[in-house]
């Protein structure tokens, strides 16, 4: 396998952010089209449209610095920011002026949201205008894909918008997802341990969100509440329980819209938590040299994106849950030794487990999704080097882990369309009732 190939793609797909990924587009889409605006010039009017799984994510979610949830204030900051070259982290340091300029904004309706029920997946369109001109910045398929910026009905930037699978027509992309799982590991086992140093970062990065999250009682409180039931001797103190608490209370911090920011993975920051910080969990408390573990969270990052060029980057199936914590549950069973036989039966118990989680939107209760999902990674793991593997004569279960994966994206994709418009019918309505 093609060592820059993989360094190249985990560099593209394992970014820094700040905040909920969703809000974070939306804000970085508001900043593209306000930055080609005159300076200075008073904005009258925000219209965002964003497809249904844009809205779902971004809907109930904290955003960071603000006290406060939702696409209206993280479109109004984007437009006041124009700082469209910090990508995911766009809502990153916000100043209390800013915010004031921004809750004014809200307040006078100046910032319109709408889903346009006909676009797939990710696709957020802003459109900014004052007394004088008017510009608009589309973004499609990933988080940071920009594809198109107008100003006054003429075109400044256009590229290929990729095809509606959500996946674009990148090289690396197209080679990941052919690629397989043993090649993945085998190439995680080899590569120059300098080229992927930089993931370490990553594992820093969350663990100190999880320390924050832990030590404030943020969100809903799940790692701490895990933590003070491992002191007081209610839980054990084992790898487990350890992968949960710090999980959990990552999420906490970031879905509460705490200042803090996080690694993502395959675009989500959610991903990125349970990427990392499972496999960092079980590497704590076995004693892994860093140099492994660095590896393994590699090996945990690569699988996550490839099992999404599957499923798709949003869907009606919670990713975190089939995706990076599958990725995980491979790394962890790599880090404890498995080789491939074992790698495959741990992800397989993974996907035969959790596969069915929906997601219902990014908000505080993430955090016990992703707690769980953490658990059932070591779980899955340590039952595979038990020897227990869910047979292939089971559900969506083949003998071939990469079959297995794109059943796993059938599943997805048509699988459960349908039903994903039920959860935004829900959500739409619960919204409505609420304003």
């Amino acid at each position: 396998m093609d060592f820059n190939k993989i360094v190249a793609l985990l560099k593209i797909e394992v970014l820094p952010t700040m905040g909920c990924t969703e809000p974070g587009a939306v804000a970085l889409g508001a900043a593209y089209a306000a930055n080609v605006l005159e300076e200075g010039a008073a904005v009258s009017k925000v219209s965002v449209s964003v497809s249904a799984n844009i809205f779902k994510n971004g809907v109930a979610v904290g955003i960071p610095g603000t006290g406060q949830t939702g696409l209206p204030i993280a479109a109004a900051l984007g437009v006041i920011k124009k700082n469209p070259e910090k990508k995911l982290s766009v809502l990153a340091a916000i100043q209390q002026r800013e915010l004031v300029l921004a809750q004014a904004m809200v307040d006078h309706g100046i910032i319109q949201v709408s889903v346009d029920h006909e676009k797939n997946r990710l696709w957020i369109k802003v459109k900014v205008e004052t007394a004088s001109e008017w510009s608009e910045a589309i973004i499609q398929n990933s988080h940071t894909n920009l594809v198109r910026i107008r100003k006054n009905g003429k075109t400044l930037y256009e590229k290929d918008q990729g095809n509606d699978d959500g996946i674009q027509d990148n090289p690396l992309n197209l080679w990941c997802k052919e690629a397989s799982v043993n090649a993945m590991v085998e190439a995680m086992e080899r590569i120059p341990l300098q080229d992927i140093l930089f993931i370490a970062e990553g594992i820093e990065m969350n663990f100190l969100a999880a320390q924050k999250g832990i030590a404030k009682k943020l969100g809903l409180g799940i790692g701490a509440i895990l933590k003070e039931m491992v002191d007081n001797g209610t839980l054990s103190d084992d790898m487990i329980n350890y992968a949960k608490m710090l999980t959990a209370g990552a999420a906490d911090a970031r879905m509460s819209g705490e200042n803090v920011p996080v690694m993502s993975s395959a675009g989500s920051g959610n991903h990125g938590i349970t990427a990392i910080l499972p496999v960092y969990a079980v590497a704590q408390k076995t004693g892994a040299a860093p140099d492994k573990m660095i590896r393994a969270v590699a090996l945990s990052h690569l699988i996550t994106i490839y099992i999404k060029l599957h499923t798709g980057n949003l869907s009606a199936l919670c990713g975190c849950a089939v995706a990076a914590t599958t990725g995980a549950s491979a790394a962890i069973t790599w880090l404890l030794g498995g080789k491939g036989t074992a790698i495959e039966a741990a992800m397989k118990n993974l996907i035969a487990n959790l596969t069915g989680m929906i997601c219902d939107g990014g908000k505080v209760g993430c955090a016990l999704k992703l707690s769980t999902a953490a658990g059932a990674a070591v779980e899955s793991s340590l039952l595979a080097r038990g020897e227990v593997v869910v047979p292939d004569t089971n559900g969506i279960i083949l003998s071939s882990i990469q079959d297995t994966i794109k059943n796993l994206g059938k599943i997805s994709n048509p699988g459960m369309v349908f039903t994903d418009k039920v959860i935004l019918e829900v959500m739409l309505k619960k919204e409505r009732s609420v304003s």
